[in-house]
């Protein structure tokens, strides 16, 4: 048997790990590993057309399955294309892990043609990164990045010289065993012991939810019916918590509606689960707060706490539930409940208005019929921007759909890669990439990747042929629009050029059946959705520290927002609720 390389080596202890594909672009430095992969039948090379889709991909893939992904760059500016979706996949928690090949070892700091340091320049978006030095080395380096990827959720970044790849592989290498899941953490004694007082003794308690309530929505409905709490939550806390919960008051920051900033502020105690939520300004400063995350290293940065529990929402949730006292009162949570429905009522016509005669036609309308025809388990891979705020407000979770975007890094351009990883992992689940113009145009080479494998993911685009955001943040300040504006093509003859089915929607009544015949066609598909550039949207919530950053507007072009289905969840879950 023939001995192996140091690529060849590295390559089997990816795929131990549980690695299906690597995403990226060839180059000299990467060939060893390369060609490792072409021969190992376990793992696929995913050729993209840009390094960044291939991070991003990679982070889409993780987020997806909750397992390591991988991607990989050639030396110098190869592997630097990475760094923005690597720090995106580092901000989601999103176990990636990231092979940076490098110039020959004996030229390293000589300023070597391409020559870049690395294992420096991914320092600050990972948990791990070094350098391969030796053969002898790469098998418990491997190990260890992995480790760090998968047990602290986020990249690691593995640098390996072309010259050490192709070296022979150490005998009789130690295959160890690899860490491929987390375990869960439980709260200390004395923590729960806290809380449990704190909740007992608080007359009126709010829960406010972030992603770190994934797999514990059972939990969180259970205590919330318990101690009679409204339940709010982040953007990234929606689609995990939103479903299926008589206790829903909306979300709160910079793309909320409904009733939760009220919620957050007219409590006696506010309860945060498992969310890293950026904005301070939207919480309250004024009652207590008790914060329950996995993550220790979140815990009280973003607001001062009168309790810091370190441990899993779900095990955390376990321990309390037998122990807090049912609270018998409800008004808290019927009153918050009722502002919430009446909140979303008075500003669900501002997408249902003539929507059917609209041209440019509404977004909100767009979103509004994407949330209707798509699948039950799709996957909405979501551009940064007012893509988001249409993603936050129309698109109805249900445990079984995923939302993914770039929502703590807020890069352009990553609905589409994002879309490539979510669907390698399941070519028969629906993926649908909800993208800007500006967005997609920045990464629309790997358009060519769906259609080179034949990925059937769906690019519904939001068409408005501006960065509407950024116009937005420009009227905040009082500036006039500058450099916003795009010159588009017609993209759906684009993707028609491309291979692909595309279609170019100008005209409300045949939205609906575009989008249905896009979904019926069996390979990637576009439909270019020509969008109205004035419709922006607001928080329900302003003050002046919150304007910092994000658009606002006084002009009465700024919509305040529809909210699509939840409506409907807001008005069933005042049937038990007395009137005021």
């Amino acid at each position: 048997m023939a001995k192996q390389n140091v690529a060849e080596q590295f390559v089997d202890i990816l795929t131990r790990a549980g690695v299906k594909r690597l995403y990226g672009v060839v180059g000299d430095s990467l060939n060893p590993v390369v060609d490792a992969v072409r021969r190992n039948s376990a793992i696929d090379w995913i050729h993209v057309r840009h390094e960044e889709s291939a991070a991003f991909a990679a982070s889409a893939e993780a987020q997806i399955t909750g397992s390591l992904a991988a991607c990989a760059g050639s030396c110098g500016p190869g592997n630097l294309h990475l760094i923005n979706g690597l720090y995106d996949a580092h901000r989601s928690m999103a176990p990636v892990l990231a092979l940076a090949s490098h110039i020959p070892s004996s030229e390293i700091g000589l300023g070597y043609f391409q020559e870049t340091h690395p294992d420096r320049l991914f320092a600050e978006c990972s948990h791990y990164s070094e350098m391969i030095s030796s053969p002898q080395q790469m098998p418990r380096l491997l190990q260890t990045a992995i480790q760090n990827a998968v047990g602290r959720s986020g990249v690691s970044v593995v640098t390996l010289p072309g010259d050490i790849a192709d070296r022979p592989a150490p005998e009789k290498a130690a295959e160890t065993a690899l860490v491929t899941s987390r375990p869960t953490v439980r709260p200390g004694d004395a923590e729960i012991d806290r809380l449990v007082e704190m909740i007992d003794e608080a007359g009126k308690v709010t829960l406010f939810c972030g992603s770190g309530t994934a797999g514990a929505h059972a939990e969180v409905m259970e205590f919330a019916g318990k101690i009679k709490s409204p339940v709010g939550h982040a953007l990234r806390g929606k689609e995990w918590i939103q479903y299926d919960n008589p206790f829903d008051v909306g979300m709160s920051g910079l793309l909320g509606y409904g009733a939760a900033y009220e919620a957050t502020h007219e409590c006696d105690l506010l309860i945060l689960l498992g969310t890293d939520f950026p904005y301070n300004a939207f919480l309250p400063d004024d009652v207590k707060i008790a914060q329950v995350d996995v993550r220790p290293e979140n815990l009280g940065r973003r607001s001062k706490l009168d309790l810091a529990v370190w441990g899993d929402v779900r095990e955390t949730l376990r321990c309390l539930i037998p122990r807090v006292r049912e609270k018998k009162n409800r008004r808290f949570l019927d009153r918050m409940l009722k502002k919430h429905a009446d909140a979303l009522e008075g500003v669900v016509k501002a997408y249902t208005r003539k929507v059917e005669k609209h041209t440019p036609i509404h977004p909100e309308y767009v979103a509004s019929v994407l949330d209707e025809v798509a699948s039950d388990d799709a996957v909405f891979t979501v551009d940064t921007g007012m893509c988001n705020v249409w993603a936050a407000r129309y698109i109805s979770p249900n445990g079984r759909r995923r939302v993914i975007g770039s929502f703590s890094h807020g890069s352009m351009a990553n609905a589409l890669p994002m879309a490539i990883g979510a669907q390698f992992t399941d070519r028969k689940r629906q993926v649908v990439s909800m993208s800007g113009d500006g967005g997609f145009s920045m990464l629309m080479g790997d358009f060519l990747t769906l259609v080179q494998y034949d990925l059937p993911v769906k690019v519904v685009l939001f068409n408005n042929s501006s960065l509407g955001m950024v116009e937005l943040e420009m009227l905040v300040a009082g500036l006039p629009s500058y450099g916003t504006a795009n010159k588009n093509p017609d993209f759906a003859a684009v993707a028609r050029a491309c291979g692909a089915y595309g279609v170019r929607v100008e005209k409300p009544k045949d939205l609906p059946g575009a989008l249905r015949d896009a979904f019926k066609h069996k390979g990637p598909a576009l439909v270019d959705v020509v969008t109205d550039p004035n419709a922006l949207s607001i928080p329900p919530k302003i003050k002046a520290e919150m304007v910092t950053g994000f658009a606002l507007s006084a002009s009465k072009i700024v919509l305040d927002g529809g909210v699509g289905r939840m409506l409907q969840m807001a008005r069933s879950n005042l049937r038990n609720v007395p009137r005021f």
